[in-house]
């Protein structure tokens, strides 16, 4: 097993080297494509191999989801994340001076603006880590499974952790703060490639698909671009096992560096400046991570009562129907459903009677009629 991840990993840094020296355009597009799709597959071998553990959480590192949400600390050893966890949440996670204090997962839970957000403290990873370094594949596999990835960085040398955690993160099938391609994707018996664009193509023609997808063995598919789109994007829609997770950049230890210094980094996108020891800029991160969540809160009104504004029913914004609720609440519940009472935003008069169908917003009230 060791030798066959050995040979995989080799041929991952020949893809790599030879595709840095070939020149980049149209006549070697193609080409170019297709080792892209060979070395995805054999990434795939290196954090999943055959009969092996697989890229899974493992010991130590499978923490049951509660809450809300979910929200992990990503960084290099000794960034703040311990420091971080604990003033944020009232967790003690072990703090030292030297690298690699936490070996496991550590969660914690804060409560915000109604919401239970968890927090998981994982152990620092290294350069390599999405090829088992240093049990990175572990660490990786637990940031998969988050609502939000907290970057934690030095902010004395951000640029090169950043550049290497996402290479790592990007290696194990993690997309940041972006958006799933807009391709669709159909596998069918017979009848050949066929591709259809619905705007103008600066990577992908007809060769260039079908090259990458001979290398899946998939030599008949509907293949609909409907933005311009790259090799990489369409090798993510045929591998089909990527997250695309929002990403928070928290640059950490700002007592360091200068007022004109921290004017520059307020302007990196996706960025809060913050200092963990000092619990500095606590609110302006807790701020950013409810936008980036994107939670929608909905307030209950039992018939004859006062809304209960302490405890809302917390949903995720692509979530926000009325059955979205009931189900949150109890399954039986739909069944039992006649229509709803809502105030707020997402209705034109207070209250409005709606079906299962309507969507909700931020800090509506509802009222469930059951039949």
């Amino acid at each position: 097993m060791v030798l066959l991840l050995l040979i995989a990993l080799s041929w991952c840094i020949y893809y790599l080297l030879y595709m840095a020296r070939t020149q980049k355009n149209k006549a070697t597009a193609h080409h170019l494509g297709l080792l892209k799709a060979r070395l995805a597959k054999l990434r795939r071998e290196l954090i999943t191999p055959k009969g092996g553990s697989g890229g899974g959480p493992g010991e130590g590192f499978d923490v049951a989801k509660t809450g809300d949400a979910r929200i992990g600390f990503v960084g290099f050893p000794s960034v703040g994340k311990s420091t971080l966890l604990s003033n944020l949440a009232g967790v003690y996670s072990e703090v030292a001076a030297y690298e690699f204090t936490t070996l496991t997962t550590v969660p914690g839970v804060i409560r915000y603006k109604g919401a239970k957000i968890q927090l998981l403290d994982l152990p620092g990873i290294i350069e390599g880590a999405k090829d088992g370094k240093g049990r990175g594949r572990q660490v990786i596999a637990v940031a998969r499974t988050c609502n939000l990835i907290l970057i934690v960085l030095d902010v004395l040398k951000p640029l090169g952790h950043k550049k290497i955690i996402e290479n790592e993160l990007e290696g194990f099938g993690i997309r940041l703060n972006k958006q799933p391609p807009n391709i669709g994707f159909r596998k069918k018996d017979k009848g050949g490639m066929n591709l259809t664009s619905t705007c103008v193509q600066t990577e992908l023609d007809l060769e260039t698909v079908k090259s990458i997808l001979s290398e899946y063995k998939i030599h008949n598919a509907d293949v609909t671009l409907r933005s311009d789109s790259t090799a990489d994007d369409l090798i993510d829609v045929v591998e089909g096992n990527r997250v695309y997770i929002p990403c928070i950049y928290v640059l950490n230890k700002i007592d360091q560096i200068s007022l004109e210094e921290l004017d520059i980094i307020y302007k990196i996108p996706h960025c809060v400046p913050i200092s963990a020891h000092h619990r500095w800029n606590f609110d302006d991160l807790l701020e950013k991570l409810w936008d980036y969540l994107k939670l929608v809160r909905i307030y209950t009104k039992p018939k004859g009562q006062l809304p209960d504004y302490t405890s809302p029913v917390v949903l995720p914004d692509c979530k926000t129907a009325v059955e979205d609720f009931c189900l949150k609440i109890h399954k039986n519940l739909i069944k039992e459903f006649k229509y709803a009472l809502v105030w707020g935003a997402s209705v034109k008069y207070n209250p409005q009677k709606v079906g299962k169908d309507h969507v909700m917003e931020d800090e509506d009230v509802i009222q469930i009629v059951k039949k």
